[in-house]
């Protein structure tokens, strides 16, 4: 799954690497170290400007709200829940398969944080009580410093309870596609800890590779076999992954110490 990530590019730095056409000033982002369900969000995606003289695509640099609501949804208060789509499955769930033929996004990303869980299943006796022993985040990021492209969809949604010209009125949200973690070895692995995304978490947010970025923006692809194909997790080798102070449980601590490689896990975590 992907429940926190962090973003610092600056958007002008994020419209050169996706060569964004539109993008607009007052819809910027101050980093984010610390991305959580409901935050507004960076994205990028292909669609005809409003009001246009022109119909066709125009790649587009957004701010979204991360937890998609469906269209058909009476209130958005399940956005939270919303936050991940299933690769296997995102073509065939209502909330899903209408965006996913045609409200396909780029969530950009210096990477991913996920927490270390196997030891944490079991109880241990501390000084004669049971304590669970704390989780151990780890930051997954590309091994060459690149960007990471996250595979998305958006939607809109109409906020019936406020007037046509609100500006709160339409909503437009997004969620981030997940696929089996690897289990390949790592390109840059920890001295101690896990040695593959799989050691960590069974799934991860579905990277999408430069030479795909093109075709899954392109709203003119609508094939479900064709765009599943898409859906293909990254060569193996691509990413690393190390230990992160525990700070970055905290949803409210942000800044770019969260990012700070330990050089093993922290004291009182276990493996």
């Amino acid at each position: 799954m992907c429940g926190r990530y962090a973003s610092s590019r600056k958007p002008e730095d994020l419209a050169t690497i996706f060569e964004v056409e539109k993008w607009d000033p007052e819809e910027t982002l101050a980093p984010d170290y610390n991305v959580a369900p409901t935050k507004e969000v960076y994205a990028v995606l292909d669609r005809a400007v409003k009001d246009a003289d022109s119909p066709r695509p125009v790649r587009q640099l957004r701010k979204l709200k991360w937890g998609l609501v469906p269209s058909w949804a009476k209130s958005p208060e399940g956005a939270a829940r919303m936050i991940n789509a299933r690769a296997e499955t995102v073509h065939e769930k209502p909330s899903y398969r209408k965006a996913f033929t045609s409200r396909r996004c780029i969530i950009p990303a210096d990477g991913y944080y996920e927490w270390v869980t196997a030891a944490a299943e079991r109880e241990l006796e501390v000084e004669g009580k049971k304590k669970r022993p704390r989780k151990q985040p780890y930051f997954v990021t590309p091994a060459d410093g690149s960007v990471f492209a996250m595979a998305g969809l958006y939607e809109f949604w109409r906020d019936r309870t406020l007037a046509d010209d609100h500006p709160l009125a339409w909503w437009v949200t997004c969620s981030v596609i997940t696929t089996e973690a690897e289990t390949g070895p790592l390109g840059v692995a920890p001295a101690e800890g896990p040695q593959s995304l799989a050691d960590i978490h069974p799934r991860m947010p579905l990277m999408l590779t430069p030479d795909r970025w093109d075709a899954w923006l392109d709203p003119a692809r609508t094939a479900t076999d064709d765009l599943q194909s898409l859906l293909t997790p990254p060569p193996e080798g691509l990413m690393r992954a190390y230990p992160v102070s525990t700070a970055v449980s905290n949803v409210r601590n942000n800044g770019p110490e969260l990012l700070k490689e330990l050089e093993g896990p922290e004291e009182g975590t276990l493996f």
